[in-house]
């Protein structure tokens, strides 16, 4: 195959242009046209090419629904912790998962989570607390829900349901609860 030297707009080398023509012969069409192909003839001129408008591909099956993507988190501003702290902001539920094993204390929140949304609630306290006492008894890790409620919190299935969260201040349980916007439900 020669490489053609020149700029832009010149056609094909006679070389080119006869490589195209096999090539274009031993491929099959996707679908038929109405134009047939021309032949692989090459005059000693620089052949014209005349495009035509593709015609709009169609899907042979329906496309899937995209997944609405799940709202990011935002973390709870210094001013709403501000209030809560110094008690001008009052926390509208309250959850505790004292004592509850993982798989329980999942499922408790993400019920309390929609029963908070159903009702209307802006603010929310979780309670993991701190996990001194299950490792001084057992010596287990410290606190497994304290580290697993933010994780479960971030997951995709529970944005729509959570605005965002951050730890508690010391007078709500500080390290060992959680403040928890909820987000406001969908209206129909």
């Amino acid at each position: 195959m020669s490489r053609r030297k020149g700029g832009k707009g010149e056609g094909l080398s006679r070389e080119d242009h006869e490589l195209w023509g096999k090539i274009t012969e031993s491929v099959a069409p996707l679908r038929r046209r109405a134009a047939s192909v021309e032949s692989a003839a090459v005059p000693d001129e620089k052949p014209r090419v005349e495009r035509k408008a593709a015609a709009p591909a169609r899907p042979s099956a329906p496309l899937p629904k995209p997944r609405p993507l799940s709202p990011a988190l935002a973390p709870i501003d210094r001013r709403l912790k501000q209030r809560l702290g110094r008690g001008t902001m009052a926390i509208e539920a309250r959850l505790d998962l004292h004592g509850m094993t993982q798989a329980a204390a999942r499922a408790r929140l993400e019920s309390f989570l929609k029963s908070a949304q159903s009702r209307g609630i802006g603010l929310a306290l979780v309670i993991t607390g701190k996990g001194r006492e299950a490792a001084e008894r057992f010596g287990e890790e410290r606190g497994i829900l304290r580290r697993q409620v933010p994780l479960w919190l971030a997951l995709p299935e529970l944005r729509p349901l959570v605005i965002g969260f951050s730890e508690a201040g010391p007078g709500h349980g500080g390290a060992g609860a959680l403040y928890v916007r909820v987000r406001r439900g969908q209206r129909m």
